[in-house]
């Protein structure tokens, strides 16, 4: 009775002398956890546009020359920049920066938060059946998150095409927006909320693509390389991202040539119909009109657009995850 006693006293003073437990911190809050991959994404790729939005504004006044026309001039992407900036100031290059922000914001917040956490899921199976996540099931997540995030990012991808293009028009035909917002808006009530998804399809198609590109072989070409090298894992990091690159780039060009032919195109205001039908028609009349090499026109400054920006994005994210593990 006594020992009873005595056990029960001394666990009373070790609970009373125990220090209390810490509250948890809010960045290791489940909802902070669950939100991270997202906001490191979206702050990723937002980050990445302001370096390469010059570069995609030559690449889109590349896939809109010479429409319909199988022969003719060739523009060059320094004959375009010289263009541009001739023809009015260095920071007309940064044409559609807010429709570019609040893509990446939405699609990019999407596409990398979506990934994480599908990868997140695969590598727990993984590690239950006592296997690796395979290739097959790392592009299955790459283009389950790709397909999501681009049909949500589809507005504010129609708002910097039609940002971009609209200085190819003669100057009483230009809309003339005034940021992504001002364009959102005026294409609703000109055309209908719809119109905010034209080019949904190859938009869809191209995402799924770029992200099995991006995401995909970055996850795999990180993994190899640690299994496989004495690489530091900055310099992992930066190999898988340029592997990445590479891949995204020769991927996704043929539909990002598509989604900014749709995209660009308005109704003829006599006939009241639309150049191109969709997807398939669209490659059908490139295909017949302009050859199929015009599907790979300006790879080069795709590349220089892509590849860089896959590897921005991917190296800050991954810095980010660093900062917030």
């Amino acid at each position: 009775m006594a020992s009873t006693t005595s056990t029960a006293t001394a666990t009373t003073a070790a609970a009373a002398t125990k220090e209390p437990q810490p509250a948890m911190d809010f960045l290791h809050h489940p909802y902070t956890r669950a939100a991270l991959p997202f906001v490191n994404g979206g702050l990723a790729g937002m980050t990445a546009t302001v370096v390469i939005q010059p570069i995609d504004m030559i690449k889109v006044r590349l896939q809109l020359a010479g429409e319909g026309v199988r022969s003719g001039p060739r523009p060059s992407a320094l004959g375009v920049a010289r263009d541009i900036i001739a023809s009015g100031k260095v920071l007309d290059l940064y044409t559609g920066l807010s429709a570019g922000l609040l893509r990446q914001a939405v699609y990019t917040t999407a596409r990398l938060g979506f990934f994480d956490t599908f990868s997140k899921v695969l590598n727990k199976r993984a590690e239950a059946a006592n296997r690796k996540v395979t290739f097959a099931e790392r592009a299955g997540a790459g283009l389950s998150a790709g397909g999501i995030a681009a049909m949500i990012g589809n507005p504010a991808d129609l708002a910097l095409v039609r940002m971009q293009s609209d200085g190819l028009k003669p100057p009483e035909a230009r809309a003339n927006y005034r940021s992504a917002l001002d364009a959102l808006v005026r294409i609703s009530k000109s055309e209908g909320v719809p119109a905010l998804w034209a080019g949904a399809s190859p938009t869809v198609v191209r995402a799924m693509a770029l992200n099995v590109g991006q995401l995909t072989f970055f996850a795999e070409s990180k993994a190899q390389l640690k299994a496989h090298t004495n690489l530091s894992a900055q310099s992992q990091t930066f190999a898988a991202s340029a592997i990445a690159g590479f891949f995204a780039s020769f991927l996704s060009l043929p539909f990002d040539f598509i989604k900014t032919r749709l995209q660009k195109q308005q109704k003829d205001p006599l006939t009241g119909k639309l150049q191109y039908r969709g997807l398939l028609d669209c490659a059908r009349k490139v295909a017949q009109e302009e050859g199929w090499l015009r599907f790979y026109r300006g790879f080069g400054t795709y590349f220089v657009r892509i590849a860089p920006h896959a590897m921005v994005t991917l190296i800050v994210a991954d810095y980010l995850n660093l900062l917030t593990k």
